[in-house]
């Protein structure tokens, strides 16, 4: 199996195609494999590198807080190890953060970012959206923690669809018969880096170009979180879908997967 030292910790990936590096990073909770229906298009043209965050999957799980900092050096530290100099990086979510930070701390490393539903600092509203993921981690089952996590991610237009409503009843089943779930303190663990992260004041120093897209019905990262991200970047572009969700990118994915490697190709 494909893993990795760095950072002082063992990190699993896998790869997808072949050809110039696309670096791609998950969100809380998350193993790399969520990737594989975008992975599926992008490798076509790209080399496609899935890894496990800290805290997830298969690798490392130490303990607590995480920063996003921290997370980004992971990946520097990955990208050192597989003799990659540069490398587009796709982040969602959490990843988006850690996205964020690679291109601020390392960014001869960061060729072009796609930043997916990211936020640039958390409000108080986020804050508590985070603590409560946590205390439902804590308190409840494995069905229950998924099913907060759907009505957090998904439209109302997927709610209200019978097609979705099943693939939400086959997720929760599967959380209850996951034999290796992400122990609680390590999603605690991702939650701080979620929490904590701030970088509002330094994301003009961003010097790639940059493609923030997101969800206009996001009630999770609100849409004014994905506005305020790029205003900040100097060389920024902007799409979010109407009527979509967190997780925009499986509700509309046959238009996001060519949007993006399209926008790739031109970056």
């Amino acid at each position: 199996m494909p893993f990795i030292k760095t950072n002082g910790l063992r990190m699993y990936y896998e790869e997808r195609g072949a050809g110039e590096p696309l670096v791609l990073i998950m969100g809380i909770t998350a193993p790399g494999s969520v990737w594989e229906k975008h992975a599926a298009c992008w490798s076509q043209k790209f080399r496609c590198i899935l890894p496990d965050n800290r805290g997830v999957g298969r690798s490392s799980k130490p303990a607590g807080p995480y920063t996003s900092a921290m997370m980004a050096d992971d990946y520097a530290g990955l990208m050192d190890k597989l003799g990659i100099k540069q490398a587009r990086v796709v982040g969602c979510s959490m990843g988006s953060i850690i996205a964020q930070q690679l291109a601020l701390r390392h960014p001869r490393q960061v060729r072009s970012l796609v930043l997916m539903c990211p936020w640039a600092r958390c409000d108080a509203y986020a804050r508590g959206v985070f603590e409560h993921m946590v205390a439902v981690k804590k308190c409840g089952s494995p069905t229950e923690f998924v099913r907060f996590l759907q009505l957090l991610i998904y439209s109302k237009g997927s709610w209200d669809d019978r097609k979705w409503q099943r693939e939400f009843r086959a997720a929760r089943q599967m959380a209850e018969d996951d034999p290796q779930p992400q122990p609680f303190a390590a999603l605690k663990a991702q939650a701080a880096a979620c929490t904590g992260h701030d970088a509002y004041a330094q994301l003009k120093r961003v010097k790639c170009p940059a493609l923030v897209i997101g969800g206009a019905a996001d009630i999770f990262t609100p849409p004014w979180m994905a506005q305020e991200v790029a205003s900040q970047i100097p060389q920024c572009d902007l799409h979010l879908y109407p009527n979509a969700g967190h997780v925009f990118h499986w509700e509309r994915l046959a238009d996001f997967n060519p949007r993006v490697l399209k926008w790739l190709r031109a970056h």
